[in-house]
């Protein structure tokens, strides 16, 4: 459309001579009626008007000079107006319209058809180059335009982005600062894994230091005649039964042992573990017990019991830096909610007055890893642990807690009817087993090993001694025994390793094996005919061992 050539001659055949001249060159050309169709064809799209100058006589064009007036800055339309041949200069009407028409170029007829052709062609090029500059111009506009909306988005773009670099950077703070949460909680789990792995050690040496005095000081009240001695004996056996209870507790403080459901009397192990409670927690905190009855039974694992309790107490000490009162109430309640099972349930209350837990953190305080304790100061471990113990055995546990008046935490677990206690009888078969019997011993601690001997001897049975695995190994083919009592921890070889060499030499020889590890298991050891006996021990505990072993 905008390469049309316009064509106003509307007397004679002029417009369709000039449309035949101008189809040689392709010309796509409109002829119009009068000025106002002209300037509707110019409203469409053109490139150039071929005018004859009669045409625009006596008024006629008013609409066209109208439409050259609002032309765009762009805009310099080209116009061809044919004038007649005259004599003379034009006149002012015709000049006129001249100026009116602006870009015009005055061809006098007749004219070669030749200048027709090349007067087009040039206004058409003309017209070209307007087009060009308006593309140009457009461009312009656009990128003027872009300009603008980008310098008014420039602020907010920056204020956007710098949103994000703070975002970034709070999350990569909040990384580093979870980061070095998880490295001290690494760092303080290694400290109580290689805590637990030293307490082992240190309690192995301790209950045969234990088992020292106690069996001796029973070997003092037996032999004795003196009653005021055999009181003081007697005395010694209580400190170093307290001592060992004492040592059991540590040990399961520091250790993960297997679940070991069994029926527990929660009022008694309370009272069992009052002692390691109050020195736990210091002079400076009163600590009391209440109980709604003699015996409460309930099934659970008595040392994950020990051990939630007594990091509840721990908890409870480090909450009242300044000293208050922690109190362990035993109830009997009935399930609160459809989260527990129906039926009676065992409730602890431990109950503290400290500083209590904000109301924002009460619903994370069983996550795993979290504390509100400074770093190094906790591992995060502690109540989940309370919560997993407890639910492992059927029960849960709740925190309740007002920040400023306290913490109480609940431990639920299942009533169970009581259990009555078993009263140790020696068997037939136990009774059977006494007589002249020959027993190996091999022990590298020669105070416990010399305890020992002493302590079977009495008991009435032969007794040969080793100081250690290869020794006693070198005296089981010349003192032919018929039990072998082996220390689990020795230099060179241990007593698992003794066993497993006394076996290949008598297979069928029954075997105890002494340690002073709390929890050393041989269940996975596939030892036949071999009995555990846990240092410390006592005479008796020591002579129905031996009797079960020579009876297996």
């Amino acid at each position: 459309m905008e390469q049309r050539v316009l064509i106003l001659a509307p007397f004679g055949r002029d417009a369709d001579v000039i449309a035949e001249v101008l189809q040689k060159d392709a010309r796509v050309s409109v002829a119009c009626r009068d000025a106002d169709a002209l300037t509707e064809a110019l409203d469409a799209g053109a490139g150039s008007a071929l005018i004859a100058e009669e045409a625009l006589a006596d008024g006629h064009a008013s609409r066209l000079f109208g439409w050259l007036e609002q032309q765009p800055a762009w805009s310099d339309f080209p116009f061809i107006l044919l004038a007649a041949n005259r004599v003379g200069r034009r006149s002012a009407r015709s000049l006129e319209v001249l100026e009116r028409l602006g870009n015009v170029v005055v061809l006098e007829r007749p004219l070669n058809s030749e200048t027709l052709r090349r007067a087009v062609g040039s206004s058409l090029r003309a017209r070209s180059r307007q087009y060009e500059s308006r593309r140009h111009l457009a461009e312009l506009i656009e990128a003027q335009e872009a300009l603008v909306q980008l310098n008014d988005s420039l602020e907010s773009r920056i204020a956007g982005r710098t949103q994000e670099l703070a975002s970034a950077n709070n999350r990569l703070m909040m990384e580093i600062h979870e980061r070095a949460k998880v490295q001290a909680v690494l760092v303080q789990s290694q400290k109580m894994e290689a805590l637990g792995q030293l307490t082992g050690g240190i309690a192995h040496d301790f209950n045969n230091l234990l088992n020292v005095i106690m069996v001796n000081s029973e070997l003092i009240a037996r032999v004795g005649s003196d009653d005021r001695i055999r009181a003081m004996a007697a005395t010694v056996k209580r400190a170093t039964e307290r001592g060992a209870k004492l040592t059991g507790q540590l040990l399961t403080f520091s250790r993960n042992s297997n679940l070991d459901l069994k029926a527990v009397d929660v009022v008694a192990l309370l009272q069992g573990m009052r002692d390691i409670i109050t020195v736990s927690l210091g002079s400076s905190i009163r600590y009391t017990n209440e109980f709604d009855g003699e015996e409460m039974w309930t099934q659970a694992d008595a040392n994950q019991l020990e051990l939630a309790i007594l990091n509840l107490a721990i908890n409870a000490r480090d909450a009242m830096p300044n000293g208050g009162q922690l109190a362990i109430h035993v109830k009997e309640r009935v399930a609160p909610d459809e989260t527990l099972g129906d039926g009676h349930y065992v409730v602890l209350e431990v109950v503290d007055t400290g500083s209590g837990v904000p109301p924002d953190v009460v619903s994370r305080v069983f996550d795993p890893f979290f504390t509100t304790k400074p770093i190094g100061k906790g591992t995060g471990l502690g109540l989940s642990q309370v919560y997993g113990i407890a639910r492992q055995a059927g029960g849960t546990a709740r925190l309740f807690s007002e920040e400023g008046a306290g913490t109480t935490v609940e431990i639920w677990l299942p009533l169970r009817e009581r259990v009555a206690s078993q009263i140790a009888v020696v068997s037939d078969v136990e009774q059977n087993a006494v007589g002249v019997k020959r027993v190996l011993v091999v022990e590298d601690d020669g105070e416990v090993r010399a305890m020992l001997v002493e302590c079977l001897r009495m008991l009435g049975y032969t007794v040969t001694e080793a100081a250690d695995g290869q020794a006693g190994l070198n005296r089981l083919q010349d003192d032919k025994p018929d039990l072998l009592v082996v220390d689990f921890a020795m230099p060179g070889m241990n007593g698992i390793d003794v066993i497993a060499a006394a076996r290949k030499m008598r297979e069928d020889l029954p075997v105890i094996l002494a340690t002073g590890y709390a929890d050393v298991d041989i269940s996975g050891l596939a030892v036949k005919r071999c009995t555990i006996l846990r240092k410390p021990f006592q005479l008796d505990d020591l002579a129905r061992t031996v009797r079960l072993g020579l009876a297996a």
